[in-house]
């Protein structure tokens, strides 16, 4: 597993995402003020860029149609009867900066990430 340093804390203001690119993956990385979260940076709907959506409490509204997904289960929670989800990221903070681990979330299966269990 390798954990990759993205940015000081301090970049990604409270309640807002930033997004980031690391290799071949599109992450976005929120600041929700007690700890960061970290999920694909592409809203399962239409691929709205979920970086740039309103953060509200563990979730975050797409820009583009206004569905919302958890930010600790990547689990899309409206529209309501949607089974669908992001890939979810482990974040670290060592010394004031924000590391993203991706060699865990890059050997899941498809079946699993379909499934939101990792």
């Amino acid at each position: 597993m390798k954990w990759v340093r993205v940015t000081q804390v301090e970049n990604i203001p409270l309640r807002e995402g930033r997004g980031v690119s690391i290799g071949t993956e599109q992450i976005a990385i929120f600041n929700l003020g007690d700890r960061f979260l970290a999920i694909q940076n592409r809203c399962p709907h239409a691929g709205g860029p979920l970086a740039d959506g309103i953060v509200s409490g563990n979730s975050v509204v797409c820009p583009l149609h206004g569905w919302k997904t958890c930010l600790e289960s990547g689990q899309v929670q409206r529209p309501k009867d949607q089974e669908s989800c992001v890939r979810r990221y482990p974040v670290k903070i060592e010394d004031g900066v924000v590391l993203v681990q991706i060699d865990a979330c890059a050997r899941q299966n498809t079946t699993e990430e379909r499934m939101c269990t990792a």
